[in-house]
């Protein structure tokens, strides 16, 4: 028969653990909490020093969309064009005219089925830069 000072012990022991486990487990939570925080802080910083490297590598030019010049990595998509196309609510025979191209090239571009050759490429990417008073205002110029 086991002795009541031993079941005693025993018994006061689990239920201090079960006590010290209930009042950790919140400290365990916050603690993975601070290093998924942590590890999002590392990655953020990680980005920002490899932009920080790209914009020394350029040098120090000016951010300024408006008089930036085409880049030589202008990427063509023909989804970006027929929603430039459309935010600046032009028909493609006007796309077209302002690019100097028909509106069938216009439409085909649009539908991957064919590719701008290099200098519409420039054009292209000298049409990003315009808004829709612009676009109009060449319209009407080369219209007369």
């Amino acid at each position: 028969m086991p002795n009541i000072g031993t079941v005693l012990k025993g018994e006061i022991a689990r239920i201090a653990r079960k006590e010290v486990r209930g009042e950790t487990q919140h400290l365990k939570k916050q603690g993975a909490q601070y290093r998924s925080e942590i590890a999002a802080l590392k990655r953020r910083l990680a980005g920002m020093e490899q932009q920080l490297k790209r914009q020394a590598r350029n040098g120090s030019r000016a951010a300024d969309p408006e008089h930036e010049e085409p880049t030589k990595g202008f990427r063509f998509s023909p989804k970006g064009l027929a929603a430039r196309r459309q935010k600046l609510g032009l028909s493609a025979r006007e796309m077209g005219a302002l690019l100097g191209v028909s509106a069938q090239s216009v439409y085909h571009w649009e539908q991957g089925k064919s590719r701008p050759r290099a200098s519409q490429e420039e054009a292209i990417s000298a049409l990003r830069r315009l808004g829709k008073r612009e676009a109009n205002a060449r319209l009407s110029a080369l219209g007369s």
